[in-house]
């Protein structure tokens, strides 16, 4: 698969890395991709998903072959920065899809909905209606299926020709997933949102501007789901500090 990653500049962090884009530079990418012919991806990067790119071969090709890759995680800004090659600034996945959702509004875009629980992603198609009453819902699905039916899905999302397929599942299962499948989705751009079906229906809350801006939003998701994110952000973050170290000792070589 090949990705018009080379469009634009490009900071390496580990094995993989993000483009240097503000939000409304990422906006106006988001326009032109969804106006191009294919099936164009989107995906977020962070501490955690650095570290697990790095000995997981299929995740780094998937983030790889996107076409739009931002740093969600301040660690990953501050390790560009660290690296000689800084990214303008943080572009968090549940920012740029509430952008994005105001946006499919006023362009008439179709949106797909897939993850999350079911209560959640119903919850979820229920605030967006109030909020955005004429952003087009082409469709919506909870994120559980078995193997069996994963070919049933795939289709129930390119009949319904949404412009923007928002896939809100964990890592690596959503970026293996859309790149087992991403030329059958028949949709214009393929967006990684992670939890934030999670935040935007209220279950998990998002941490203070305050926590945001500090770089310690992880820490305020440890403190919520300690048992699930313990892992991921403890052990993900002292691997990720020593793969931006080893890469920075390497550059000055």
């Amino acid at each position: 698969m090949t990705s018009r990653r080379g469009a634009y500049e490009f900071s390496r962090v580990g094995t993989v890395g993000a483009h240097r884009l503000t939000m409304e530079q990422t906006l106006e990418a988001v326009q032109e991709l969804v106006a191009s012919p294919g099936v164009s991806q989107h995906v977020v990067i962070n501490a955690a998903k650095v570290a697990e790119a790095e000995r997981n071969s299929a995740l780094r090709d998937a983030i790889l072959s996107c076409d739009l890759i931002n740093a969600d995680g301040m660690s990953v800004v501050w390790a560009s920065r660290l690296l000689g090659t800084p990214l303008p600034e943080r572009v968090t996945g549940i920012d740029l899809m509430t952008a994005l959702f105001e946006r499919a509004e006023t362009q008439g875009w179709p949106v797909y909905l897939l993850g999350a629980e079911d209560a959640v992603i119903h919850e979820v198609v229920d605030r967006l209606r109030v909020r955005y009453p004429e952003l087009p819902i082409a469709g919506f699905r909870n994120g559980y299926w078995s193997p069996d039916q994963e070919p049933e899905v795939v289709s129930a999302v390119a009949l319904a020709d949404a412009k923007l397929l928002f896939v809100a599942m964990p890592s690596p299962r959503k970026e293996l997933f859309v790149a087992r499948h991403r030329q059958d989705l028949n949709v214009g751009l393929v967006v990684g949102v992670g939890g934030s079906f999670d935040v935007l229906a209220g279950v998990t809350k998002r941490a203070p501007d305050v926590l945001q801006r500090a770089g310690l939003e992880w820490l305020f998701r440890l403190v919520q789901e300690p048992r699930r994110m313990w892992k991921r952000y403890l052990v993900g973050n002292t691997k990720f500090i020593g793969i931006v170290a080893r890469q920075r000792l390497s550059s000055r070589r």
